[in-house]
């Protein structure tokens, strides 16, 4: 006697929904850390410059121009400092709304409605995220570009008759960016090697954070990407369920 197997394209659809959903939280939770450790980077990159400003290069390097030393004061006056405030945001916003608030927000939207109210608020914040990263990104890159390439007029810098902390006449021609700026000091010729290296060390920050807006604007990509598919595989979950349940009872129903 022949057996005759049939097979249900429904079941192997089901098999194919449930290894995406068991794949899709694992791959979100696993980018949720990777975008706290980024932006946690990022912060800390940030911070270090905006320390090393105040505290260092807000007093003076020594510089020679014709045959004589004078102190340049470590900031310019027309120093551009909001794209890093910008970018500090976007990373902050990544590190405690997107990251420790999706943790709180992929645990309690199951809880109750408050819980699925947050979840989608945070569900939201996402996208939000990745824009605030995109133009923190943008901005940043624009400025840099846009002022690359401006010099230090030496001969007006050695006028300035500039002194220690807090007494300076700060070099006013120009806007610049941190980077910039000490990219243009270091064309100077610095007395101390000490100072140099300084510069060249801290730079390298400066750098470090402008360059690491891309891949934390990749990250808060794949974020929002995960996120979304993750509550369109919970919503088709929970559709199913009901579905099951719905036959469930109906199946009860027509038994009695």
């Amino acid at each position: 006697m022949a057996i005759t197997t049939y097979h249900n394209p429904h079941n192997r659809t089901q098999t194919h929904s449930t290894t995406a959903m068991s794949f899709v939280p694992t791959a979100l939770a696993v980018a949720l850390g990777l975008l706290m450790l980024d932006a946690a980077l990022e912060m800390a990159l940030i911070s270090s410059m905006v320390y090393w400003l105040h505290y260092r290069a807000g007093k003076d390097f020594t510089v020679t121009y014709a045959g004589t030393a004078f102190s340049l004061h470590g900031k310019p006056l027309g120093l551009l400092g909001d794209q890093g405030h910008t970018s500090n945001g976007a990373a902050g916003t990544a590190f405690v709304l997107i990251g420790l608030g999706g943790i709180l927000a992929l645990w309690a939207r199951s809880r109750d409605k408050h819980g699925r109210r947050f979840y989608h608020f945070w569900l939201a914040m996402t996208a939000v995220s990745v824009l605030l990263t995109l133009a923190a990104l943008i901005w940043t890159f624009y400025l840099t570009n846009d002022h690359a390439g401006q010099t230090i007029d030496v001969a007006l810098a050695s006028t300035l008759d500039n002194h220690p902390y807090p007494d300076y006449k700060a070099y006013g021609l120009d806007l610049w960016t941190p980077e910039n700026w000490f990219v243009a000091v270091l064309q100077l010729q610095l007395v101390k090697a000490g100072e140099r290296r300084d510069i060249e060390s801290h730079l390298k920050v400066m750098k470090g954070w402008r360059w690491n807006l891309i891949p934390l604007f990749v990250l808060g990509c794949v974020v929002c990407a995960l996120a979304v598919a993750d509550a369109l595989a919970s919503r088709r979950e929970l559709r199913s369920r009901r579905a099951m349940e719905g036959e469930e009872r109906e199946g009860k129903r027509m038994s009695t």
